[in-house]
Order: structure tokens, then sequence, then C-alpha cells
């Protein structure tokens, strides 16, 4: 991924509290000579016996010909953030000779690594758990795993396989307006107010205003 100076991202506890946020993610697989994709919901697990990044973990449809992926094919997850349009109206630069022009704003992560098929019914089965719990906690009422027909879930169960994706590389791009003067970020903050404000506190947060 093309990442200048400006836009890298390298602080690894900021790192790690992206992914530990993250929802779906591309998984992509060389095997066979093609590429595999599949967008998965997926969780950041970070394991010292793992290297210093962890793992990401998720589940596919037992049909998914990502199931039958080389497992030494490379592998790398897009783990996408904040992303939105920036019109060139919002900058109070234009006013200076009109050389401005559009952009986008986002923040996107690729985790590189080791992809590993999981076909174990128990370890399948903890995941969902976890992911659910996950996605569920900010319900006002939680569902659990356990509220369904135990053998309802096992059946379900027997139609998916785990995959792991063990992360060996990082690289992580954060391009929020960085490269704009003090006043040209403010009036993109001013731009987007009511119309993405998680984008505009992203923003923000990026250039410490």
């Amino acid at each position: 991924m093309y990442i200048p100076k400006h836009f890298e991202l390298t602080d690894e506890s900021q790192i790690k509290e992206f992914l530990g946020n993250i929802g779906a993610c591309d998984l992509i697989t060389v095997s066979g000579g093609s590429l595999l994709i599949s967008t998965l919901p997926m969780l950041f697990v970070h394991s010292p016996d793992q290297g210093s990044w962890g793992s990401l973990q998720g589940h596919l449809a037992r049909q998914n010909p990502h199931v039958a992926a080389e497992t030494n094919g490379a592998s790398v997850a897009i783990v996408r953030g904040v992303s939105g349009y920036v019109s060139p109206g919002w900058y109070p630069s234009k006013l200076d000779g009109g050389k401005v022009v559009p952009t986008w704003d986002y923040v996107v992560l690729h985790a590189h690594g080791r992809l590993i098929i999981k076909d174990d019914p128990i370890w399948v089965g903890d995941l969902v758990n976890r992911l659910t719990n996950r996605h569920e906690a900010s319900m006002e009422k939680p569902w659990s795993v356990a509220e369904a027909p135990e053998d309802f879930i096992a059946g379900q169960l027997r139609a998916i396989v785990g995959v792991e994706l063990i992360i060996e590389r990082i690289e992580a791009k954060i391009k929020l307006s960085q490269n704009r003067s003090k006043e040209d970020v403010l009036g993109v903050v001013r731009g987007l107010s009511g119309i993405d404000d998680a984008l505009a506190q992203a923003i923000k947060q990026a250039n410490e205003l």
C-alpha cells in the first residue's frame, strides 16, 4: 500500500485499538494462481505465542471456495475505518487562487499473514459466541447464542468453517487531512458536521484539534 510518511500509522497501541474495534474485513488469499476474496466479520486476538501482532479470527460458509485455499498462499485482511468525501468548497484556502481539488479521507489497515483453516466445531462454536457477544454488547437487550435451540445451533455450526489469519506484517494508513492547513482542516470539520460526525471527530483527533 502506498503510504506517504505524513499518513503512516505506526503507533502499536493505536493499531491494536483500531484492530480491537473492527467489524467486517475483506479477506484476500492467493491460491492456485488466483485470488480468493471474502467479506466476513473478524475478531482481533492478541496472543504472545503468535508473534507480536496475534491473529484475526472469523468463519466462512463451508461451501465458500476460500475454505479450500492453499494455506501457504499469501493472505491479507483489509480493515476499514472511517471514510468519506472531502469537498474543496470547505477549504478557506479556495479563496486564495482557487487551487484546491476534492479528496477522500479514510483510515485503512492491511494485515498480511498466513491463513489457517479451522474445521473444528468446538473452536468455531467458541468463536461464534465471542463474535455474537462482542456485537450484541451495545444492544438494549443483548441476544446470546444460548437462546437458540441447541440442535439448531449445532446444525448451523456444521455449515461453517473457522479461519484464522496469523498476522505477520501490518500496514496502516490514516489519511485525515493532515496535509492541510489548520484553517482548512477546521473547514472540513465544519463541512462534515451533521453529515458524518464520526469522520469529523476522527479528523479533529488526527490533527490534535
